[in-house]
């Protein structure tokens, strides 16, 4: 596999990019918003966490190109760009899995 060059702009937006999700309430809402579309009353309800807080949040992940934000009103909902946040998602669940998964074999082989 060929080594990419990042030039430092590319690694500042990169890490901004990790840092929206560095925060659990942040991830909490992307996997909420993996189930479709909601507005923040929805949202708070299913994670309950408050609703200034997930507007908060909310903002965050649209600065940050995860989400995207539609009006109906005095409404507002989100949704996911896409769906490439849980690719990164996935392979790092993976990876803590297998990294349990080793440390419990460990434990079992110095009982």
């Amino acid at each position: 596999m060929a080594v990419k060059t990042m030039s430092p702009t590319l690694i500042a937006e990169l890490a901004e990019r990790f840092k929206a999700l560095g925060e659990p309430a942040r991830l909490q809402l992307l996997a909420a918003l993996r189930e479709g579309e909601h507005s923040v009353t929805e949202l708070v309800e299913v994670t309950g966490l408050g609703q200034a807080n997930v507007s908060k949040h909310l903002q965050q992940l649209c600065t940050a190109g995860f989400i995207s934000r539609r009006k109906e009103g005095t409404f507002a909902y989100y949704a996911l760009a896409d769906d490439e946040v849980f690719a990164l998602c996935d392979t790092m669940c993976g990876r803590i899995e297998a990294e349990h998964q080793a440390k419990r074999a460990a434990l079992r082989l110095t009982r």
